[in-house]
């Protein structure tokens, strides 16, 4: 289905040096970005969310700020990419969309994922990850998370098995009546990615995800923390004898069978799988929230929901582009990283760039539905033309578990809807079509149930 799939993305070749005109931005300006776009993006957590922060973070509509600012340097210096002037770095802000697809086409050479902050991030929980490999070995890396994720398929080998799984877990979510919080929301999600990756929901299990969840934490400081290399491998050693049990139905279990080869670490990818599935849990939980706040689009889920038989697996197009959607207005990875391979029109080898997301997903002058839920731009081909529009990011780097998340979360909203209706509740309340707040903090929503 075309709307789980990459945006389009164009060709290096079609961006002639003409169209790239970087221009520096004055100390004052560079400044203004630091604070008003990385501190705060830094300062949520990019790696794990910090509850007190996403609160102050929507209270001070960061992300609108971040906006804002943006736009005005694009009218001021023109598309960019803009030089910011940080000692020691070269580092490029990207302002315009094409660039935007025109790099992530250019995924892994000549500019690379594998940047010195997302290293020194992701080693503190997953050091042999594909996002921070290079060369052959990211190949190798890549090639095995596609044949266990199975990108593009219309529903992966296993999906039967977590259908059902998805289904009695929502029924569990909602035993709590009258009323629904992320707190449970979240506590049940974790118990569908536990089951889908490992295989089971036991004290190790969860014992596995407790570790990581610490991991991450300390991740958000990058450089700025020592990596605890002793807990590191703790987790990694319980990870490895979970997956070890083999428990049929599993990610874990299918990637434990693939052949090691050189460099490759399958047990050693995983650790990236639970991470991304957090940001999946956070996406269904503002979809439901959209959902919640906009009748007719809930009605066309509605709709598509009592057509389907939730027993087996379904596409449900219109739930995962109400996903899709949610990742748009509040994008789950803010800030895209770059950094060329080697010298190009952009800039010398080294060169680091930045995408900061919410821009390109909000921006009122090149989206007339910046602030509306539009689930069906993902399904008519507005998204999919607009090469800035990237959820899952794009081009050869594109998140290869796409289509693994899309299903979960579609068949748990679909699950959901079939059972109960959703009044909005704290910060689910503040959505107001039309409206929509370029910062949510997710961790307020809450649901009356009825």
């Amino acid at each position: 289905m075309a709307t789980t799939h990459a945006t389009a993305s164009p060709d290096l070749s079609a961006l002639p040096p003409a169209d790239i005109r970087p221009q520096r931005a004055s100390v004052r300006d560079s400044g203004r970005v630091v604070a008003r776009v990385v501190a705060p993006t830094v300062g949520i957590g990019l790696i794990k969310r910090r509850p007190r922060a996403m609160a102050a973070a929507q209270k001070l509509r960061v992300d609108r700020s971040g906006i804002r600012l943006l736009r005005d340097l694009r009218e001021r210096y023109g598309p960019g990419p803009l030089v910011l002037p940080v000692p020691g770095r070269s580092f490029r802000l990207v302002l315009e969309p094409n660039h935007v697809g025109a790099l992530l086409a250019g995924t892994p050479t000549p500019f690379s994922p594998d940047t010195a902050e997302k290293d020194a991030a992701l080693r503190h929980f997953q050091p042999h990850g594909v996002l921070i490999s290079g060369g052959a070995t990211r190949t190798r890396r890549r090639k095995l998370n596609e044949t266990v994720l199975e990108p593009g398929r219309a529903a992966h080998e296993l999906a039967g098995s977590w259908a059902e799984t998805i289904r009695t877990e929502a029924h569990e979510m909602l035993s709590g009546f009258p009323d629904l919080d992320a707190t449970q929301f979240t506590e049940h999600f974790w118990t569908i990615i536990r089951k889908i990756v490992l295989g089971g929901d036991t004290t190790a299990d969860r014992r596995v995800t407790d570790l990581l969840d610490q991991l991450r934490l300390d991740a958000n400081w990058a450089f700025a923390h020592p990596r605890r290399e002793e807990q590191r491998r703790q987790f990694q050693s319980l990870l490895d004898r979970q997956l070890g049990l083999d428990r049929p139905g599993s990610l874990g279990a299918a990637m434990a069978k693939q052949p090691a080869g050189p460099d490759v670490d399958p047990t050693g990818q995983v650790p990236h799988w639970l991470f991304a599935f957090d940001a999946a849990a956070i996406a269904t939980l503002r979809a439901l929230a959209l959902l919640a706040t906009h009748p007719d689009e809930l009605a066309a889920a509605r709709r598509e929901v009592s057509e389907a038989d939730l027993s087996k697996p379904q596409q449900l197009p219109y739930l995962r582009a109400c996903v899709l959607e949610s990742i748009r207005l509040w994008p789950t990875t803010p800030a895209l990283l770059r950094e060329s391979t080697e010298d190009t029109a952009w800039g010398p080898a080294g060169t680091s760039f930045l995408i900061y997301t919410p821009f390109f997903h909000r921006d009122p002058e090149t989206l007339p539905y910046a602030d509306s839920f539009v689930p069906d731009i993902w399904l008519d081909g507005r998204a999919e033309a607009n090469p800035a529009l990237v959820p899952f990011s794009a081009g050869p780097g594109v998140c290869p578990g796409r289509d693994v998340v899309l299903f979960t979360a579609s068949t748990l909203l679909a699950a959901l809807l079939q059972q109960a209706g959703f009044a909005p509740r704290g910060t689910a309340a503040d959505l107001q079509p039309g409206r929509l707040p370029a910062t949510l903090n997710h961790f307020g929503i809450r649901f009356a149930l009825s």
